[in-house]
């Protein structure tokens, strides 16, 4: 039987090359162990979480199991630092980014030992971060939920794992073993999965809602930027239709009402909500309007996947949702996720499983 160690691997310290993202409202301590205690690696969302509610998530997490597990972080929240600090202090071992986390963070990190991973969705933007000294990167394709690019997975992958000498992870359209063992052929040394996880027993996401992302089609999911300015993948719903056809005049009066709630939920002062505005306007080149309406895509996204509620949220996703129809527990997806890319390489070798070359694999 081939053991799909990769570089990975060993470096996350977990025994299967698939990682669980840090999906906002839904990678919480349940979910997150669970993945880390089946051989992956779990990842908690913190950008939606407060420090205090980020402390105890993590200790609930290091309740549940002693396998290495990560914290995605946002690089302009105004507490970052102390974030920074407290999964140094508790011995976490992968710090995660959606966004570019800056070489001054990258460098806090490592000189602490933690491994750094932030998502990217073009070569260049991993041969820029691989040269602050991160140890590995995820590269997700136009397929992936939430947001997203504009290259196919199946081209991103193999032009960032000939730009830089570092592990990537590849995201989106993965679900099951034939596309790691895709992924690996590719040159990734593994797979990012957020909506395979989003569909597991151990998600939080509330069951009717989990129900109406089984019911959707590989044709049933829309890139949009009038969520929050920026291309994100979500189910297409009535309230997104609205949402396209609404002029700025409409959705910008709503995007500053959900930045005044999203700042009294996760703890956020005036002060500190204008400082990150301005920080996200310095740092990614954004107007005052795209600052204003960043704040809708974690409040839309808290109305569905928390709240339950489709009219008033939005549900982002991976195409790959078209070809999910089942809530298996997070155990029961990545055994199976393994034994799938097992029996695909035996079967493309034309014999018994044996050595491969395909992402440092070894047997």
């Amino acid at each position: 039987m081939i053991a799909l160690e990769t570089d990975a691997c060993r470096l996350f310290g977990v025994k299967y090359p698939i990682v669980q993202t840090g999906m906002g409202w839904v990678a919480g301590a349940r979910l997150t162990a669970a993945t880390s205690a089946a051989g992956g690696l779990g990842i908690l969302a913190s950008a939606t979480m407060t420090y205090d509610e980020l402390v105890a998530a993590i200790h609930n997490v290091k309740e549940r199991t002693d396998k290495s597990f990560g914290v995605n972080l946002r690089s302009d929240q105004s507490d970052v630092e102390d974030r920074i600090a407290l999964i140094v202090r508790e011995g976490v071992k992968v710090a995660s980014f959606a966004q570019a986390p800056g070489e001054r963070l990258v460098k806090m990190l490592k000189d602490q030992g933690v491994v750094v991973m932030p998502t990217i969705g073009a070569p260049r933007h991993a041969e820029k971060v691989a040269k602050w000294g991160v140890d590995a990167v995820i590269a997700q394709g136009a397929e992936g939920g939430g947001h997203t690019g504009t290259v196919p997975t199946s081209l991103l992958i193999p032009a960032v794992t000939r730009s830089v000498d570092i592990p990537v992870l590849g995201a989106g359209g993965f679900s099951d073993g034939r596309g790691l063992v895709a992924a690996l052929a590719w040159g990734a040394a593994g797979i990012a999965m957020g909506t395979r996880f989003l569909l597991s027993a151990e998600s939080t996401v509330p069951e009717d809602i989990k129900r109406r992302y089984l019911a959707a089609g590989i044709n049933d999911t829309i890139v949009t930027k009038s969520v929050d300015g920026y291309p994100q993948r979500v189910i297409r719903t009535e309230l997104v239709d609205h949402l396209t056809g609404s002029g700025r005049l409409t959705a910008l009066p709503r995007a500053g009402l959900n930045a005044l709630r999203f700042r009294s939920m996760t703890g956020m002062s005036v002060g500190a909500l204008l400082r990150e505005g301005l920080a996200m306007k310095k740092s990614e080149g954004l107007t005052y309007a795209q600052v204003a309406m960043a704040a809708n895509a974690p409040m839309l996204t808290k109305a569905a996947l928390v709240d339950g509620r489709i009219d008033a949220g939005v549900l982002p996703t991976g195409q790959v949702v078209g070809v999910i129809d089942s809530l298996p527990t997070v155990a029961e997806i990545i055994a199976s996720v393994v034994a799938e890319a097992e029996e695909t390489i035996a079967r493309l070798s034309g014999a018994a499983p044996v050595d491969s070359a395909l992402g440092g694999l070894s047997e």
